[in-house]
């Protein structure tokens, strides 16, 4: 079988890009081991966080890693059992960290984020999807005015990139927005242009029966095997051999053991992160809330309240470590009292992440044919319409809407 090109990966930036593609005119098959966001993109918190213009490899951050590792439950943690394997990644995010690449790394940041802000719009207008966003805003929050003071310098890159926000200052100020919050929260920040989706799964979704209705195939299918072809790109899977004249790799967590079949090896490792979705009724949630010292959110999902975040590097293969979830779930009840936290679901999802908090978009260094578009870390949905636009341009040969050094495999 021949396609002109092969996306790889049903998750949010497969399905964005492949509908792009098709928009430019491709004819683009899409394929995945499980189907439509069957993986992380199922259950994320649902945010497009156009604000979070800042790395997470900041100056000093590796100062504050060991005393959030003692607590196994904590907003970072490493299982013992991977802590060994994981010791080169964290030493490439260490050097990321150091303030000169840190610049860069900030710039290449808020570039993708305000092509991905005005992509999305295009996105949504094309699909007719209004109706699965929120436009509510989301609201930051501080429980002391230390914690405040010491957050300010990251509003002032906001400002600095053009992104609007308000800071409020007192309990009162606070409420106005969202009432019901614990006493503890003394300061905020709001940033009233964020998005949420209803529901992220409902978005992928959505975005596959539009590119399915404009004539797009999206099969399952395993892959086993890449290699580079005069003629384009051999894929290999569990039933079947195809080629394409283009391929693109978007299979998050997964991409980096697709890239080693053609010989890329980049340092891809997975953000294991944990919610739990309550059902509608939960709380009155005016809005995306961000516990900034907890490593975790409160997002309103289909009426409903998710509470999820943290990070732990544990890996695809280590079984999921539900307490994280039930931690969360516990802070939350404490933070907004009248929480109704039973009837909930738990997930865990695995986010893909490279050292440097900054993806991989561009093609592999054995074949302009195969094209990498992966490791966006818990900002896959914020960046998905952006990355879109970037491969769209790659493989019409045009020139990319932003410049493509910062994310070029060969960087690792």
């Amino acid at each position: 079988m021949t396609a002109h090109v092969v996306v790889i990966g049903a998750g949010v930036i497969g399905v964005t890009t492949a509908l792009e593609l098709q928009r430019r005119g491709h004819s683009v098959l899409v394929l995945d081991r499980k189907g439509v966001a069957a993986e992380t993109s199922a259950g994320n918190a649902g945010a497009f966080a156009f604000s979070e213009v800042e790395p997470l490899a900041t100056p000093g951050i590796i100062r504050k890693a060991p005393k959030w590792l003692l607590d196994p439950l904590g907003p970072l943690s490493i299982p013992p059992a991977y802590a060994l394997k994981i010791a080169p990644w964290m030493y490439q995010f260490w050097r990321s960290s150091r303030p000169d690449r840190y610049k860069d790394l900030l710039g290449a940041q808020a570039s993708l984020m305000a092509l991905s802000k005005t992509a999305l719009e295009q996105l949504i207008s094309n699909i007719d999807g209004e109706h699965l966003l929120q436009r509510d805003g989301q609201m930051q929050l501080y429980e002391s005015e230390a914690e405040y003071r010491a957050s300010l310098p990251t509003w002032d890159l906001r400002r600095e990139h053009g992104i609007e926000f308000e800071l409020l200052e007192s309990q009162g100020a606070i409420a106005e927005k969202q009432p019901g919050l614990s006493a503890r929260f003394t300061h905020a920040g709001f940033t009233p242009n964020w998005l949420n989706t209803v529901d992220p799964k409902l978005w992928v979704e959505h975005l596959a029966k539009a590119f399915q209705d404009r004539g797009g195939q999206i099969k399952k299918k395993e892959i086993r095997n890449l290699s580079p072809q005069d003629d384009g790109v051999r894929i290999e899977c569990a039933d079947e051999a195809l080629r394409a004249a283009k391929v693109v790799v978007a299979a998050g967590a997964w991409s980096h053991l697709i890239a080693q079949t053609l010989g890329d090896r980049i340092p891809l490792e997975t953000e294991r992160g944990y919610n739990t979705t309550l059902p509608e009724g939960a709380f009155d949630l005016r809005m995306h809330l961000t516990f900034s010292r907890h490593g975790f959110v409160a997002s309103k999902i289909n009426g409903g309240v998710r509470v999820g975040g943290a990070v732990e590097l544990g890996g695809l293969a280590l079984p999921p470590n539900y307490k994280r979830a039930d931690t969360l779930l516990e802070k939350a009840a404490a933070f907004l009292p009248g929480l109704k936290t039973d009837r909930g679901t738990q997930w865990m999802g695995f986010r893909p992440s490279l050292p440097d908090s900054i993806p991989v978009i561009g093609t592999s260094r054995k074949t302009s044919d195969a094209i990498y578009a992966f490791g966006h870390g818990h900002l896959g949905l914020t960046q998905s319409a952006g990355t879109a636009q970037i491969v769209g341009a790659l493989i019409d040969g045009r020139d990319s809407p932003i410049s493509m050094s910062p994310y070029a495999a060969s960087r690792f």
